[in-house]
């Protein structure tokens, strides 16, 4: 499908450090990262905005959003799924949950080459990732989560098992950096890659209707190439709103901002850069002045739902921006040609 762009062909420029500086706002003084101002905290959205911190400069709070996780994590090397000024709201411990800090700090770690960083934080990512990769199952998928008891929930969601395994790709580049051997995490994620690519059987919650569950794969470098491209192509008129976005769901006239931009990420991620600008175009325009981005927008009507300003949705915003513009060497961090250089 041809896109063209609705600005122009060179993008108006977003100020890195506004929007960042909206995700500090947020940040506590112990560095932990809400959704927004008083609201609930999961650790994968944390690490989403502590990535935003790091794009715009913002180094020693990224840092300290960091050493919070490290801080936090609980003896089995998972965290509580959602925490309220301390206080427990969700007792679950997700395995995408608990690997994600690995993508988080690589990403930190490509643009400010600090290997004492990374060597501090590495305890952290290697129980994180040993956390998932215990909570595989014998066809490779990744079951979601365990309860407080320690109870694993069979359920395996192809989103959240995509999240895992570009966190052990980030964790094995890591372990490369630092001198470690990691084989059995190697072997996990390939058993996982392939059952991303060959099993849709296995993933037994089915979520299509969710346009995560159709990008993701791709995102994650599991399926790339041709494939990528007509998986891509296949759900393209699904969920793409030509000068709104990307739908959360396919039956519902609701774009998000922070869908959007990670679907703007995959497509770079491909090298389909045409549209990934054309789709930047149209969320360009879908913020507040303080830098924020809307969480949504439903249209035609064009009301803002929800209202709440989110610093994973500003996060998810800047990092396709990096992507697009490569401002910081971690915009590469999704790309597949990144990658294939990494593993020559």
């Amino acid at each position: 499908m041809e896109l063209k762009l609705s600005i122009s062909e060179e993008l108006s420029p977003i100020s890195l450090e506004k929007i960042a500086a909206f995700i500090g706002s947020i940040q506590k003084e112990n560095g932990e990262i809400p959704w927004s101002a008083g609201g609930k905290t999961d650790p994968w959205d944390h690490v989403e905005s502590a990535m935003g911190l790091s794009i715009g400069s913002f180094y020693a709070e990224a840092k300290k959003a960091y050493e919070w996780l490290a801080e936090t994590q609980l003896p089995d090397g998972s965290w509580w799924s959602e925490i309220q000024d301390g206080k427990i709201i969700n007792s679950c411990k997700e395995s995408n949950f608990s690997s994600y800090v690995a993508v988080g700090v690589f990403h930190h770690y490509l643009i400010t080459r600090d290997i004492k960083f990374l060597k501090q934080m590495w305890p952290t990512i290697s129980e994180g990732i040993q956390y998932a990769i215990n909570l595989q199952a014998p066809d490779g998928e990744i079951y979601w989560a365990r309860n407080k008891q320690g109870a694993i929930d069979r359920m395996a969601l192809l989103t959240g098992s995509s999240s895992v395994y570009m966190s052990i790709k980030c964790a094995l580049a890591i372990a490369d950096i630092l001198g470690k051997k990691r084989l059995r995490w190697r072997k996990a994620m390939d058993a996982l890659g392939a059952a991303i690519r060959n099993r849709p059987d296995l993933f037994n919650m089915i979520k299509s209707r969710y346009s995560m569950d159709w990008y993701y794969p791709v995102l994650c470098g599991a399926i790339s190439g041709e494939e990528a491209k007509k998986r891509i192509a296949h759900s393209w008129e699904k969920f793409v709103v030509p000068e709104w976005g990307v739908r959360c769901v396919s039956d519902r006239p609701w774009v998000t901002m922070a869908e959007t931009a990670e679907f703007i990420l995959t497509l770079v991620a491909i090298g389909d850069i045409s549209r990934a600008k054309a789709i930047f175009s149209w969320l360009n325009d879908k913020r507040f002045s303080d830098g924020s981005f809307w969480m949504g927008v439903t249209f035609p009507d064009g009301v803002i739902w929800p209202e709440e300003k989110t610093g994973w949705t500003a996060a998810a915003a800047i990092l396709a921006w990096d992507a697009l513009n490569e401002i910081t060497p971690a915009g590469k961090i999704f790309n597949h040609k990144f990658w294939a250089s990494l593993n020559k």
